[in-house]
């Protein structure tokens, strides 16, 4: 059994080394900045949660892209639930941070990535899950190892 000071600092290595899956999982799942705090949040309570269960039998961050992509379906099916009672919600546009150096060319970009957010979220969310992965650059068999599909099946998806 892990220590609670071991599950602890193991945790708080996790959330510094993959900040930016929990980052950009929240984002393609709650278009809302209040809600993607909220799912961030939650990412990390599940992810907390799930620590022990962690067998070390895939790296970290296959672990962590699998606890938080669970987590974001699941908040996406909740949300589409609340959406429903709730009409008339106009979406708004999220802003990506960038290292360009004008502020058009920073516009620009910002504007790209909110285009490309906005078009994720209106793909289902089986696919929608293999493009965040593979435009976070995660090789098929990641994917596969992430999603349960098979190497073949995330190569022809």
């Amino acid at each position: 059994m892990i220590s609670s000071d071991s599950l602890e600092q193991q945790f708080a290595s996790w959330l510094d080394t993959h900040a930016g899956i929990l980052h950009q999982l929240s984002r393609a799942y709650a278009p809302e900045p209040a809600d993607t705090d909220e799912l961030h949040q939650e990412m990390m309570v599940q992810l907390w949660r799930s620590m022990p269960r962690f067998s070390g039998e895939s790296k970290p961050s296959t672990w962590v892209y699998r606890v938080c992509l669970n987590t974001g379906l699941t908040w996406r099916r909740t949300a589409q639930r609340r959406e429903a009672r709730v009409t008339g919600q106009p979406e708004t546009v999220e802003s990506a941070s960038s290292l360009e150096s004008s502020p058009a060319e920073r516009q620009e970009h910002e504007d790209l990535h909110a285009a490309l957010m906005r078009s994720v979220r209106t793909l289902p969310p089986g696919q929608r899950s293999l493009v965040i992965l593979a435009l976070d650059g995660l090789a098929y068999r990641e994917i596969a190892e992430i999603t349960g599909l098979t190497e073949n099946h995330v190569g022809v998806a």
